[in-house]
């Protein structure tokens, strides 16, 4: 019993910013790394960039110095500060989380996904 939701989806401007957020909650032992992806309408689900529970970060090439990834480990959140968005952006953003249960194995929840368009 997981659930990832997920807010801060809407229209901006290009080279506007956009603060994603995605709270956990649900009856699990741990969180592990979690993560942004993105998916075009036809296309497949991209990784965005992740984050360990030691904070380490990871990038797609095409938002390296855009975007920061952080983490709340206290309220189990995990955001997605966008700045200097482009047109390119746009795309339905999904959260996720590798999430440690009570017997000890992982598993990967999603949220709803939120939609980013960068528009003007």
């Amino acid at each position: 019993q997981v659930q990832l939701v997920e807010s801060g989806g809407g229209l901006v401007q290009p080279g506007g910013s956009l603060r994603l957020s995605c709270a956990a909650s649900g009856s699990f032992f741990s969180i592990n790394a979690m993560g942004w992806y993105r998916q075009a309408p036809g296309k497949e689900r991209e990784l965005v960039a992740t984050i360990t529970d030691g904070f380490t970060t990871n990038y797609a090439d095409s938002v390296k110095g855009r975007f920061t990834i952080s983490r709340d480990n206290a309220k189990n959140t995990v955001f997605l500060q966008m700045n200097s968005l482009e047109p390119e952006d746009t795309d339905v953003y999904y959260c996720n989380a590798d999430i440690r249960m009570h017997d000890f194995r992982f598993i990967g929840s999603w949220g709803q996904g939120t939609q980013v368009t960068v528009s003007s």
